[in-house]
């Protein structure tokens, strides 16, 4: 593709307007994720509790602005002032929890909807992190690590929220804390906030900021896609394996249980020549 016209494509997807159609996916996979997470008992849960039903798929679809303002000193419930939002959110979780002989779940989990849906979540995302980065710029200027933890929030509120949101719906789960288990999109949401942030502070990128953002982008979109398709659900992990083992005693672990073994065989030996 000509340079000019790859420029010209990243501009546009940067301009790109989330309402009302990225907000629906978001909302729709937010929605099946709380479905999901129900399991078999979905059905009957949100017979019997649609409120908590309502209450948590809301706090999963607009998690990730109401923790970045808490953590920023603004309204938590600020991200509910649009109404629009609220809207489209609860007409989603209306059609995948209550239409007639669960036509919308079944749409929602066809395979070719979900693609589509899963690419236009991750722009979305994308998008939640670069404005998150930016928010936390406008009121910290020179403070790094608020943008990037900011960012990451945005990009992945509802991850930080689990816990939360099954207690809504009754359900106590205290492992579930994204800080000991970070799923991909949390991974994914830091690393495009470090991006972002380098790219906003200093001059170590000297791409054009479009062609950044659009990087990031395709990055998101693509391992969606290969979670879905080909099942690769965290590349990041042999990157992970192989700097435990370096830099987080891994290597010195293993080192010293070989040392241990070789100390213990040769006491044995020693034993057993005693005893003759």
């Amino acid at each position: 593709m000509d340079p000019e016209a790859f420029l010209d494509v990243a501009n546009q997807v940067i301009k790109l307007k989330m309402f009302p159609f990225f907000d629906i996916a978001h909302s729709l996979l937010a929605a099946l994720a709380v479905r999901e997470d129900l399991g078999a008992n979905a059905q009957a849960f949100s017979r019997k509790h649609p409120l908590a039903c309502w209450l948590s798929t809301m706090l999963v679809i607009f998690a990730g602005g109401m923790v970045a303002n808490g953590l920023l000193g603004e309204p938590i419930l600020a991200p509910l002032k649009n109404t629009g939002q609220l809207l489209v959110g609860t007409a989603v979780w209306y059609i995948v929890f209550y239409t007639p002989f669960d036509i919308g779940y079944k749409v929602a989990k066809f395979l070719p909807v979900k693609i589509v849906a899963s690419a236009m979540k991750e722009i979305y995302r994308a998008k939640k992190v670069y404005d998150g980065v930016g928010h936390a710029a406008k009121l910290y200027p020179n403070a790094w690590i608020i943008m990037i933890i900011i960012g990451t929030l945005k990009g992945n509120g509802a991850g930080f929220t689990k816990l939360i949101e099954r207690l809504i719906r009754g359900a106590w789960t205290p492992t579930a804390m994204e800080f000991m288990q970070p799923s991909f999109y949390t991974k994914a949401s830091l690393l495009a906030s470090i991006i972002f942030v380098l790219d906003k502070k200093t001059d170590w990128i000297s791409a054009p900021h479009a062609l950044v953002y659009f990087g990031i982008v395709i990055f998101l979109v693509y391992f969606k896609l290969s979670s879905i398709l080909l099942g690769i659900h965290d590349p990041f992990l042999p990157l992970e394996n192989l700097c435990c083992a370096i830099f987080f005693g891994g290597i010195w672990d293993s080192l010293a249980k070989i040392l241990g073994r070789g100390q213990a065989k040769d006491g044995d030996s020693k034993d057993v020549k005693k005893t003759n």
